[in-house]
């Protein structure tokens, strides 16, 4: 490539750059080379470079949203032998792994004996939301009772809660191993009680943006 080449395309990399457009900056020279060969339109060209530019975005939230879920790496549908499961239920898998119980603000509660596979299924979903661009928390329930206990202590549970219900789905797991104390039950039924309440009113109305989804919470509990 030309000096003059080279000058130009490193000009065009720090616009893009500037503009914030990183993976246009990464992509742009071999896009204008293949441009050139092909002989692409401008129109053409520039779909290209912005087209690669939305799906580095994606991949970068999807990153950033697999980060922030706490997901348990390893646990997804597609490791998981849903021959353990009976047949209503394997049947009932891949309505759940679209996400639209998120979009009716539906809960969904997972029972059953130890090892059998609660925490796998609902964690696999939680990856299948991710995957969809869904924000998801995923925490131990003794873990999340306890950070809203020391929320309380440090006058600070407002916050917490509001933090917590920024996602669009929670999953509590282990929801029957919780001491069960009185203040335990207190903050956990106060986070409940508002996700159950956002989750009515955002369900009801017609149009909403996209940051005031809720869904309720996805947990199992062993009998």
């Amino acid at each position: 490539m030309p000096m003059s080449d080279s000058g130009s395309l490193s000009a065009l990399q720090l616009q893009c750059k500037a503009l914030r457009l990183p993976t246009a900056a990464q992509v742009i020279g071999e896009t204008l080379t293949l441009a050139e060969r092909e002989n692409w339109s401008p129109a053409t060209l520039l779909g290209h470079l912005f087209g690669q530019e939305l799906a580095g975005r994606q991949q970068r939230r999807i990153e950033r949203l697999m980060k922030q879920s706490h997901l348990p790496e390893g646990k997804t549908l597609a490791t998981f032998d849903d021959s353990r499961l009976p047949l209503r239920l394997r049947r009932l898998l891949p309505q759940l792994r679209t996400g639209d119980f998120v979009n009716r603000a539906d809960n969904i509660l997972i029972f059953g004996l130890p090892g059998t596979g609660k925490t796998h299924v609902a964690a696999g979903l939680g990856h299948e939301l991710v995957q969809n661009g869904r924000s998801v928390l995923f925490t131990p329930t003794f873990k999340l009772v306890g950070q809203l206990l020391r929320a309380k202590r440090d006058y600070e549970l407002e916050r917490e809660l509001r933090r917590l219900d920024s996602f669009e789905v929670v999953i509590l797991d282990d929801i029957g191993y919780v001491q069960q104390t009185r203040e335990e039950m207190e903050v956990l039924f106060t986070f409940l009680g508002i996700v159950i309440h956002n989750a009515s009113l955002h369900s009801r109305q017609k149009q909403r943006p996209a940051h005031c989804l809720r869904a309720g919470w996805c947990y199992h509990e062993t009998n």
